[in-house]
């Protein structure tokens, strides 16, 4: 039996967000809103929203000894995640400067802060909770070889989850670990290198599987989704939403579909349920304030339903918000 249906090993921001009309080109500057601050990071929001659905979720993070850290426990704690496995000094709090145009569409630059200061020594340190996690989700927020070390300590039976964002070349040691590799076509082009060649996202996810991991998912904005395993490669269709805000709904997908994978969903099904996650979370501003629960993503129908048709065409704008959003 354990303990929790998810533990989350990665970064935790604050993230400093100001509305704009326009992004600024180089050189350029452009007034905004009032600075808005609010508890982030890919590992905290993933933490997070799968708490929020209703998961048993754990977060293995470090944060500084600062307001901007006490804001990320208070968060953490407020929906329900233990925090037993969040180190606390050695740096300040990473933080992330946010901006969002009336689309909401964002840009953001982080500041990895104690993000950077998470070690392989504070993975081993909890090997205890990697035992006790149905599911495991990482990010690459936080030290490459930090996230190698998480594969070393999974226990037996448990399932990884690895979003590669920001993306960079990954180890065969993780890459054969994922189960899936979440990435988008940013993501994928990346992780591939010259071995990216075409413009058919179903051979991007053959490729990427030929690299190793047991299976992909490729997020394609409007046009929804695919998954690919041994099984073959299918597609995810999307729903249309009005976007307000996609800061974190990827990572409310990454949370959604890693936690319906641990109890025992379908690739298909489970990436089709995660888009509905999606969906809700780009209605609403803010990353984790806009993360929804259970009973909120039953709401837009079908949500138990398993399958890749689930909720009708969901999240088009949810998922294109992995293409850049935390």
């Amino acid at each position: 039996m354990y303990d929790y249906d998810l533990l989350v090993v990665g970064s935790a921001n604050a993230d400093l967000v100001i509305g704009v009309e326009r992004r600024p080109g180089a050189g350029e500057t452009v007034l905004g809103s009032d600075l808005a601050v609010h508890p982030g990071g890919k590992g905290a929001n993933q933490a997070v929203a799968a708490a929020r659905l209703g998961a048993r979720t754990a977060l293995l993070a470090r944060v500084g000894d600062d307001a901007h850290g006490r804001l990320l426990l208070d968060s953490q704690r407020a929906a329900g995640v233990d925090t037993v496995g969040v180190l606390v000094g050695g740096a300040p709090t990473g933080v992330a400067l946010i901006t969002v145009d009336p689309s909401g569409d964002n840009s953001i630059v982080v500041s990895p802060g104690a993000n950077g200061r998470l070690t392989p020594a504070d993975v081993r340190a909890a090997g205890s909770l990697f035992h006790a996690s149905r599911v495991v989700s990482a990010q690459l927020e936080i030290p490459l070889e930090t996230v190698a070390e998480v594969v070393r300590n999974l226990g037996p039976d448990s399932r990884f989850v690895l979003n590669p964002s920001p993306p960079r070349p990954l180890p065969s040691e993780v890459l054969a670990a994922c189960d899936p590799l979440i990435v988008n076509e940013h993501e994928a082009k990346v992780i591939l290198g010259e071995a990216c060649v075409g413009e058919e996202p179903e051979h991007w996810a053959r490729l990427l599987l030929a690299k190793g991991p047991r299976s992909v998912v490729v997020t394609l904005g409007g046009e929804g989704a695919l998954v690919a395993s041994a099984d073959g490669v299918s597609r995810v269709p999307s729903v249309a939403v009005r976007a307000v805000d996609t800061t974190g709904a990827g990572d409310a997908f990454t949370a959604a579909l890693a936690w319906r994978l641990g109890r025992g969903e379908s690739l298909a099904g489970a990436a089709a349920y995660a888009a509905r996650v999606g969906a809700a979370t780009v209605t609403r501003e803010g990353a984790q304030d806009s993360f929804p629960t259970a009973a909120e993503v039953a709401a837009t129908g079908g949500a138990d339903s398993g399958g890749a048709d689930a909720g009708g065409a969901d999240s088009g704008d949810a998922l294109c918000a992995e293409d850049g959003a935390r």
